[in-house]
């Protein structure tokens, strides 16, 4: 059994006021992948919420993981990531980040490795901090409305009509996560990239 654990950080802003928001929607998977696990966070030194565990199909080699939620804001996400990196000693190539992305309509997923931070401040900071060699979970939040400001919009809950398939396309999400680390990127891609 490799027991070298993977790294699965969920982004998103601590606090019940922007718990449903699209930009925490990092921390909703990350909330599945712990009733997954059977567990629940505790606070740790990094500035994070954490929980260890075995994530897969009970009796298999299930990979060992440490699920993270930073509880800094977003925009200094980079430092309780890179906390837990060392820690854990978990290089950047077990690191897989899910994050909301604006470029991408609502619900699809992408998984990549490595890339640009795309005007994601979550991202800016963990790239500032790790360099960007890690993974990458993107969940498409789409694009705002009109004129409106993007952090607004990032920072407004999902609406109605979102919030009833959005327990589906954060369910796939979590497997999308479950399938990188137990098969691989290409595997993952194949089966979840939108």
């Amino acid at each position: 059994m490799n027991d070298e654990p993977w790294l699965i950080a969920g982004l998103g802003n601590p606090g019940p006021q922007y718990a449903a928001n699209r930009h925490n929607v990092g921390f909703m998977v990350a909330d599945l992948l712990a009733e997954r696990i059977g567990g629940s966070f505790k606070a740790h030194k990094s500035r994070a919420s954490v929980l260890e565990g075995r994530l897969g199909a009970p009796g298999t080699d299930a990979p060992r993981v440490v699920l993270a939620k930073p509880q800094t804001f977003m925009n200094l996400s980079g430092g309780p990531v890179t906390a837990l990196s060392a820690f854990y000693r978990v290089p950047p190539e077990r690191l897989v980040v899910v994050h909301d992305e604006l470029d991408i309509d609502y619900g699809v997923l992408r998984l990549k490795r490595g890339g640009g931070d795309n005007g994601h401040n979550g991202l800016k900071s963990v790239t500032g901090s790790l360099g960007k060699d890690y993974y990458r979970v993107r969940f498409g939040v789409g694009r705002p409305p009109g004129r409106m400001d993007v952090a607004a919009f990032v920072l407004k809950d999902f609406s109605t009509a979102e919030r009833k398939e959005l327990d589906y396309f954060v369910d796939r999400a979590a497997d999308a996560v479950e399938a990188l680390i137990t098969q691989g990127l290409e595997r993952a891609q194949g089966a979840y990239n939108g």
